[in-house]
């Protein structure tokens, strides 16, 4: 029986044993990434929602804003994510997840958290992008926003040559001192 002279050899396939840990310059790989919360569909229902369920009659209704509002994010066509990785930072939208909205990490300056924009209810709040000294991107109504601003940073100082903002602090580091507060 001769053998196939043939036969396709595969290339073997990048594996990750950590997500994150490819090099920006053999691919890109995703470190982190969430939805929107309520917050970030509609501040001003999201917060009706949170003062109705602080009552025993309007419990119901509460839920049922939520309801709604937690439906419209997830509908096929208004739906958006927020996608960190080795290389950017993304805003993706809609049932494809284009990419709507993206910064390289190099073009960040600086991540800073809007003091009105937090809420401690919904563990969700606004990050400004800074780049060039003025913001380029703000990711509104983004889940456990301390805990994202420091995967931000620690992106940018793991993999953009030259750049760092001082001492590594890990995401659940953050997360335990916000619950400790």
């Amino acid at each position: 029986m001769a053998q196939d002279s043939t036969a396709t050899t595969s290339t073997p396939r990048s594996k990750q044993a950590i997500a994150g840990l490819t090099p920006p310059q053999i691919g890109e790989a995703r470190i982190r990434e969430s939805m929107r919360t309520v917050l970030g569909i509609s501040p001003g229902l999201a917060t009706l929602a949170r003062r109705l369920q602080q009552s025993i009659i309007f419990l119901p209704l509460g839920w049922f804003i939520l309801l709604f509002l937690f439906l419209y994010k997830l509908g096929p066509f208004v739906s958006r994510r927020y996608t960190l990785t080795n290389r950017r930072l993304m805003i993706r939208t809609g049932w494809s997840m284009s990419v709507s909205q993206e910064i390289a990490l190099a073009n960040i300056d600086d991540v800073r958290l809007d003091s009105n924009g937090v809420d401690p209810f919904y563990l969700a709040g606004t990050l400004e992008i800074l780049s060039g000294g003025k913001v380029v991107m703000r990711l509104e109504g983004c889940p456990e926003p301390e805990g994202w601003r420091h995967a931000i940073l620690n992106a940018i100082a793991a993999w953009v040559p030259g750049k760092s903002f001082g001492h590594f602090q890990g995401a659940s580091e953050v997360k335990s001192e916000s619950a400790a507060k």
